[in-house]
């Protein structure tokens, strides 16, 4: 998770939950940006979540690009109430 633990030492923020309509995701951003946003995937574990996360993170880091899988659904949940 080695990932997860610069973006922190950087002064950016990680959060872990629900949110709404997700029952667990997992959100990071580093002051500036939202670096990314993942979902945990039916049945999947919170290891499996966070090593994805961790991956997502080294995405950013890397390249710049962000990965976004809460936005999509937090979208598509939300066209439903327009």
């Amino acid at each position: 998770m080695k990932n997860i633990e610069a973006l922190i030492a950087d002064g950016g923020d990680i959060t872990l939950g629900a949110v709404y309509p997700i029952e667990c995701a997992a959100t990071a951003a580093d002051g500036h940006n939202s670096v990314a946003m993942l979902v945990r995937r039916k049945g999947g574990t919170l290891d499996a979540l966070l090593k994805r996360f961790d991956k997502a993170i080294a995405k950013f880091y890397d390249d710049g690009e962000t990965i976004g899988s809460v936005r999509k659904i937090c979208a598509a949940a939300l066209d439903g109430f327009r």
